[in-house]
């Protein structure tokens, strides 16, 4: 069978196996069915919890009374927050540059004197069947001082897996979670925390997770389901709806954004400044710190004045999604970018190539430049056959945006194990969204010249594994890959020792090459891998390595989209003709995982720009709570898209890594806007682009 590698560009170096692309190790598990995710645990006398939410987007909690539900046969726990302590205010630093009001995430889980949005979780019910449960939320009554509402919009992440999760306390006072999440550290540390008690109590076990994208990097139904199984004594498990999931838990923020750039003739930005006002939902925490960071960070730009505005207001507390706060601030940056360059007479690429931050520049955020490839990724859309095709047909255009992320690092964890066949166990701490686990392996194999077929890797529960922060930020395959790669290097130096013990030499006389350890001094002396492994017993007993990082230095990403639309005059409609992304992966570990994450973040964007967003009446009701009314792209609404793989290695991992899931999804709304630009000459600045919004800019454009 041919293997399949996407378009790459300027590899810095060639490895044994860092740059194919095996097989995932999990992925038969995952396409038979037989991989577990949260809502497939099953213990024992379980029983099933259902919560009662908010029907208002604003309103005091004057009274809960609920004496009926209690009472409902088979009913065994009924608790609201008034059965767990008041949690501290005070900010808490989860790693990774996530710092959370845990009070505020407690009120989130279920709410404390005020309902502050429609889906507002205000208690739980734990009975015998997901019906009878269902059946006593309905006996809960609630007394409510209903209080005015706000509007605004957001998009949501388009997760498949609702949030799901099983608890057990034991008699001993011990606390297991099964769940799906992006972080069973995160799920252990809130739920202690929010219970009041030790995190050593409880132990959190990361299930398969149906996707996330940021959005299960915090909790909702653990502490729950937690909360109902210390009341009841038996195991319970909190599934959430598809309308639970769109009315109470996050989507990303709606935002209001202006910006304002300042050019010379010959088409030198001089300065900048903008605005950035973005909705937090019902507590404060949006991502517009992370906005303001990344709308202007590609470029060389030694003047500027940045404002970020948190607003709270009567909607479920945004979540992240994919690069959260860049989507949106670029989508303005870029827009005006277009805007100079037409006013200045510049090509739009030749423009941002003009004007893109090399190595020491400070950013206008305060940040150093380091190595990153902007001119090369910008340069290889530029060099490709779709920016070199001339684009026919009326009410056709084509625009170009690029995109930037920060990526991030943060603590991870790995320990591997050396079994007598010479195969190696690898447990590490990030839960597997985009195929880490292979990625993972790979580093290992890489060290150790092993097949990446005989390393064997999973993802460890909260008691078998050191802390790792979540799985987010484009972070795993950087700090989760430092850690294998740590480890397997301490694997490596212990089979030198056991070669050196058997021949009696020293151990610097020991070379270890392609899984081959020799005698330096008498080269026909030689034992593979697998025959140390064989004897590591009475050689000195197991090797295992382990590892635990916080690595800096994860290096930011750059994506620059091309894409070139149709628009329907008649219906508004707009149509996704070809589609181009080029993106700086330092080094691509598994070439087709990195293909498939920017295609799919190019996806997001799409949808995000031209159909998603959350619709809600004047009572702040969401009124397109499922898949059939919230329009997500499908296959038939799409191009194939073509990828670009550039190359810049990040000097600061062994293999060059940086980050790629979070850029994808930062360009495209600001590429379509200026391709609908091109087409019709009208200059949408409102998301989605919707049909409905294009065909009233056409009316207005001709003075209907």
């Amino acid at each position: 069978m041919l293997e399949y590698k996407p378009n790459t560009v300027l590899s810095n170096e060639e490895f044994d196996t860092v740059g194919t692309n095996p097989i995932r190790h999990d992925g038969a598990d995952k396409v038979t069915g037989r991989a577990k995710y949260g809502a497939d645990t099953i213990l024992p006398g379980m029983l099933y919890g259902k919560i009662l939410r908010s029907p208002h987007a604003h309103a005091v909690i004057k009274s809960v009374d609920t004496s009926a539900a209690a009472a409902h046969p088979g009913v065994h726990a009924v608790v609201t927050s008034a059965d767990w302590p008041e949690t501290s205010m005070k900010l808490v630093d989860l790693a990774e540059g996530s710092i959370h009001n845990l009070g505020f995430l407690s009120m989130n889980v279920l709410a404390r004197g005020k309902a502050l949005y429609k889906g507002h979780a205000i208690a739980a019910v734990a009975a015998v069947s997901a019906h009878a449960a269902e059946e006593a939320t309905k006996l809960i009554i609630v007394e409510y001082e209903v209080l005015k509402t706000t509007t605004t919009q957001a998009v949501h992440q388009g997760y498949i897996e609702p949030q799901a999760g099983v608890a057990q306390w034991s008699e001993d006072g011990k606390l297991i979670i099964f769940s799906s999440s992006q972080g069973q550290f995160t799920v252990r540390d809130h739920t202690a925390r929010f219970l009041g008690i030790a995190v050593g109590q409880v132990k959190a076990v990361p299930m398969e997770i149906g996707g996330g994208f940021g959005a299960k990097g915090i909790t909702y139904v653990e502490p729950i389901a937690a909360l109902l199984s210390q009341k009841s004594g038996r195991p319970v498990k909190v599934q959430l709806s598809r309308t639970e999931v769109f009315e109470g838990t996050g989507p990303t923020s709606g935002t209001q954004i202006s910006v304002k750039l300042g050019a010379t003739k010959d088409g030198k930005l001089i300065a900048a400044e903008a605005e950035l006002i973005y909705e937090a939902g019902a507590f404060p925490g949006s991502p517009v710190g992370a906005g303001i960071q990344c709308m202007m960070g590609q470029y060389d730009i030694p003047n500027g004045h940045l404002k970020a505005i948190d607003v709270v207001v009567n909607r479920p507390k945004s979540a992240a999604y994919r690069a959260p706060g860049a989507p949106a601030s670029a989508f303005c940056m870029e827009t005006a970018m277009d805007e100079l360059a037409e006013k200045l007479g510049i090509d739009p690429l030749e423009f941002r190539l003009m004007n893109i931050a090399s190595e020491g520049v400070r950013r206008v955020t305060g940040p150093m430049t380091p190595l990153v490839g902007y001119t090369e990724t910008l340069q290889a859309v530029k060099d490709h056959q779709h920016y070199n095709t001339k684009l026919e047909g009326k009410k056709r255009g084509r625009g170009i945006a690029t995109g930037w992320w920060a990526n991030n690092s943060g603590p991870a964890s790995a320990v591997l194990v050396v079994n007598s066949d010479g195969t190696v166990s690898l447990t590490e701490g990030s839960p597997d969204i985009g195929g880490s686990r292979a990625a993972m392996a790979m580093h290992v194999a890489e060290v150790l010249g092993l097949s990446v077929t005989d390393i064997k890797p999973q993802v460890g529960d909260t008691d078998s594994i050191g802390f790792t922060s979540n799985t987010g930020g484009s972070s795993v395959t950087f700090k989760t890959g430092w850690a294998c790669y740590n480890a397997a290097q301490s694997v490596k130096q212990q089979m030198i020792e056991r070669a050196a013990k058997i021949w009696e030499i020293p151990d610097a006389d020991v070379e270890y090459k392609e899984a081959v350890l020799q005698h330096i001094s008498d080269p026909e002396l030689k034992l593979n891998f697998k025959q140390i492994a064989a004897r590591m017993v009475p050689t000195g007993g197991p090797i295992v390595a382990s590892a635990g990082v916080n690595p800096p230095g994860p290096g930011p990403s750059i994506g620059v989209h091309l894409v070139d639309v149709e628009v329907d005059t008649e219906t508004g409609k707009v149509e996704i003709l070809r589609y181009t992304a080029a993106q700086d992966a330092g080094k691509a570990i598994h070439p087709a995982y990195v293909e498939g994450q920017i295609q799919g973040g190019a996806v997001q964007g799409i949808g995000w720009a031209l159909n998603e967003a959350y619709i809600y009446n004047d009572d702040g009701a969401l009124l397109n709570s499922s898949f059939l009314d919230y329009r997500m792209p499908t296959s038939l609404d799409l191009p194939m898209i073509d990828t670009i793989i550039v190359e810049v290695a990040n000097p600061a991992h062994p293999y060059g890594v940086r980050g790629v899931g979070e850029v994808p999804i930062v360009p495209p709304m600001a590429a379509i806007s200026n391709a609908i630009y091109d087409a019709i000459g009208i200059r949408m600045n409102d998301l989605p682009m919707s049909p409905d919004k294009i065909l009233e800019a056409l009316w207005a454009q001709e003075g209907k």
